[in-house]
């Protein structure tokens, strides 16, 4: 038993060369199965080998928003294949994102369904990705049923309440630490505890005391020990149950 990062992007630049050195870390502090997050072929492909190499590793791969534009139909072609590896457990992360430009707002939409569409084909769980696009995620949502986890959740109190109830699970990444943060404790204290999850999203968000530096899955014993804070709770116990919650949603993973 141990602490799960379920949302990691260890293919990136700065991490992919020092994984040795990322297991040894997450190891020390407790971190026992990461879920490395990828969003394009040559990181899933990537991905898969590490984890064949590290029994730490599962995989979940899919097209993030922000590439909309420079996709074609052999992508999904490419996406489906990948994901009928056996170390690829999830399909993520996808969804919306308007913080940058809202000019490709339907094309979007359109991947984010497509994706949903494959994943429940073949029957996995999706990671989502929501920024400043939540009546949108939310009504896509709720017209293509799924279930996943609504990744590194930066919502309201009543945005979460929508999801949860949707059949989706919360994580909390480094943000949760931070001094200024508003909602999220509250969203923290609130969230049923079979339906939570913690998360790294490294190399991005790290949590306070190091924020500003490089994030790794090492971190993610930080925002574990917040939210046992947060919800008056014992770490054994959370441990136990986020494990419950990992194999229960993530129906491929093996342990």
């Amino acid at each position: 038993m141990g602490i799960i990062d379920t949302h990691a992007h260890v293919t990136y630049k700065g991490l992919a060369d020092r994984i040795d050195e990322i297991v040894a870390n997450a190891l020390k502090h407790d971190v026992t199965k990461i879920l490395c997050v990828c969003c394009t072929k040559e990181e899933a492909l990537k991905a898969i080998e590490i984890a064949n190499q590290y029994d730490i590793f599962d995989c979940a791969f899919g097209y993030h928003p922000e590439d909309v534009d420079r996709l074609e139909d052999s992508d999904l072609s490419e996406l489906r294949k990948i994901l009928n590896d056996p170390h690829m457990i999830a399909l993520g992360e996808i969804g919306l994102d308007y913080h940058y430009t809202k000019d490709n707002k339907e094309a979007q939409k359109d991947l984010f369904i497509r994706q949903i569409q494959l994943a429940n084909e073949l029957d996995l769980p999706i990671l989502i990705h929501m920024r400043d696009a939540t009546l949108d995620t939310l009504e896509i949502l709720k017209k293509y049923p799924c279930t996943g986890i609504m990744h590194c959740f930066s919502g309201s109190l009543e945005t979460a309440k929508i999801c949860v109830n949707l059949g989706y699970y919360i994580s909390f990444a480094g943000p949760l630490t931070f001094k200024n943060a508003k909602d999220a404790p509250q969203v923290c204290e609130w969230v049923p505890l079979d339906k939570i999850f913690v998360e790294t999203d490294s190399p991005f968000l790290t949590p306070h005391p190091f924020r500003g530096k490089p994030n790794e899955p090492a971190y993610t014993h930080i925002t574990f020990e917040k939210v046992c804070e947060i919800k008056q709770i014992d770490a054994d116990m959370l441990m136990k149950q986020m494990e419950k919650n990992y194999y229960t949603l993530f129906k491929k993973a093996k342990k």
